[in-house]
């Protein structure tokens, strides 16, 4: 007898695997420089630092045990000391959650916050592992644009006064990924005021705050609106492996998320807990290594949009990169980012094409570049072979 097989979940009907994701598999080559991911230095993240913080931690037996759900009790305070600062406020420890990553977070809260076919508002383009959390709790999505100052928020207005009602709206205001540009003060306060207004949350996703090269971000949006909630992460700072995210939060919305926690995983790791209390605690170190890595992240991201510019010339625009781990470039000459991207594997390059992160828009002339693994010489290396790609390719293909 034939074994008959057991059906999955419909909602994996509506799911497809990150192309992001997907290609780091092909880029795995030896002999390709890759542009695509988007990953932090693993030989910027303090190696010998987190070794000394983990033997402290590994000297008390019950760092070895589970612990609180909403994350271990010091790393909380340290996280709320430090988000106080941020946002000019006192951050009390209950309306600070600690999750696997922010990553978690998202997830959490989609099933706190959405009922299937709730409306969620996005960026566009947007941030893929957003979509996939949003899409898998059966959301309508609805994209609003971006421009050099960030979320387009008179659009987001228009929605608004056209009757829809988002269960939240979903930004990543700092150094956008992919779009590499930083929502303004006053659209900021725009969002907030109009969150408060209309009685609809805002998730304020700030991985990449911290990476700034110039100048510090704005004050974060949740600086303006109780409706606001904020996550960030120790992943691009210390060490993805640590699996360190916070959110803060209400309450009521802390409160919410722990019950689903407990039946997703019961708690975090007290181990790498403590191990990211101990340096997030340490602050004229952390301070040092922070901005170390913002000076190397900065002379990269200024040589790959340089290296562009001046191989491309007029034909592809890029943002300026500010902060953060991206530039997002737009060929002019009708360039097909996905068509090109077989020719550019050819050549010994990879990048992202856009319409990896679109919503509404195909952005199929776009493409999400990575300037965070690679030295300079090896960028303009990368910038290089793109050129030649390009033009060995059928034309605007």
């Amino acid at each position: 007898m034939s074994a008959i097989t057991p059906p999955l979940s419909r909602r994996l009907d509506s799911l497809q695997s990150s192309a992001i994701r997907d290609l780091l598999k092909l880029t795995a080559r030896a002999d390709i420089i890759s542009l695509a991911g988007g990953l932090p230095d693993a030989e910027l993240m303090p190696r010998d630092r987190i070794a000394a913080a983990a033997e402290a931690a590994l000297a008390d037996r019950p760092v070895l045990q589970y612990t609180e759900s909403p994350g271990w009790g010091p790393l909380r305070e340290v996280l709320a000391a430090r988000e106080s600062a941020r946002l000019g406020r006192p951050v009390p420890v209950e309306e600070v959650f600690v999750t696997h990553g922010s990553q978690q977070a998202l997830s959490l809260l989609a099933e706190v916050l959405l009922d299937p076919g709730a409306l969620v508002v996005v960026e566009d383009p947007a941030y893929v592992g957003a979509l996939q959390v949003f899409r898998a709790a059966g959301a309508r999505i609805v994209a609003v644009p971006l421009d050099g100052e960030g979320m387009r928020v008179d659009v987001l207005r228009e929605l608004l006064a056209a009757g829809e009602r988002p269960a939240f709206v979903h930004t990543v205001s700092n150094f956008h990924n992919p779009g590499g540009v930083t929502m303004s003060a006053q659209r900021r306060m725009e969002l907030a005021e109009l969150a408060t207004a209309q009685g609809f949350w805002v998730i304020e996703d700030d991985p990449y705050g911290e990476l700034w090269f110039d100048k510090p971000a704005p004050a974060p949006v949740a600086t303006y609106s109780p409706n606001v909630i904020r996550l960030s992460s120790a992943s691009k700072i210390l060490a993805p492996s640590l699996r360190v995210g916070w959110m803060v939060a209400s309450t009521q919305v802390c409160r919410a998320v722990e019950l689903l926690k407990q039946g997703a995983d019961l708690c975090g790791s007290a181990l790498t807990q403590q191990i990211a209390a101990d340096l997030l605690s340490d602050t004229d170190w952390l301070a040092a290594h922070v901005d170390s890595v913002r000076t190397t992240y900065g002379e990269r991201a200024r040589a790959l949009v340089g290296a562009v510019r001046t191989r491309f010339g007029d034909r592809i625009a890029t943002t300026d990169a500010t902060g953060g781990m991206f530039v997002w470039a737009d060929f002019t000459d009708g360039t097909d980012t996905q068509a090109l991207l077989p020719h550019a594997l050819e050549a010994g390059v990879a990048y992202v094409p856009g319409s990896a992160f679109a919503v509404t828009t195909d952005y199929a002339h776009s493409m999400r570049l990575c300037f965070t693994t690679s030295d300079t010489t090896v960028l303009e290396e990368a910038v290089s072979r793109l050129a030649k790609a390009h033009a060995a390719a059928p034309a605007r293909v």
